[in-house]
């Protein structure tokens, strides 16, 4: 976490030296604080910290692109006359054994448009799923299982 807080405070520094306050350009100053960082330290113990930041910015993109794709589904659902939605419910089991992990995962399935993330089980092995488009159940458990969850445990452990 210490490199996060100086790759912060870097990104602030090139934001004050540039003088322009935008997010454009504290991304920049973001990404020249994690190069520096990363050159300071390429000859020391390797940190978490240059694993999860690539990882963590693959899983932003993976679940923008999930949500955009899940838009233009749930908009062409709408806006054409037929119906072609299978809703159901699934029990999709679970790797995520915290309570973050599984706080976590609920909230981005909820958060993608079609699905919405029902209830736990008791013993937390399954997370209960309500969905608009089930065209494959065990395809639609792998997708969550394969895509989502597996990523999502990548960046948080």
């Amino acid at each position: 976490m210490n490199y996060f807080i100086i790759n912060l405070m870097l990104s602030m520094a090139w934001v004050g030296l540039t003088g322009e306050f935008t997010p454009v350009n504290f991304i920049i100053g973001f990404l020249m604080g994690y190069l520096i960082l990363g050159w300071v330290e390429r000859g020391k113990k390797s940190s978490d910290y240059f694993r999860k930041i690539p990882l963590v910015v693959r899983f932003a993109l993976f679940f923008v692109l999930e949500v955009v794709k899940a838009n233009f589904r749930v908009m062409f659902e709408v806006l054409t006359p037929r119906q072609k939605m299978k809703p159901g419910i699934v029990a999709i089991p679970l790797n995520a054994r915290t309570d973050l992990e599984i706080t976590v995962l609920a909230n981005l399935i909820t958060l993608t448009p079609g699905t919405l993330s029902l209830d736990i089980s008791e013993d937390r092995k399954y997370l209960f799923v309500h969905a608009m488009f089930i065209d494959d159940v065990d395809g639609f458990k792998k997708n969550i299982k394969q895509e989502l969850e597996k990523r999502l445990m990548e960046v948080m452990r």
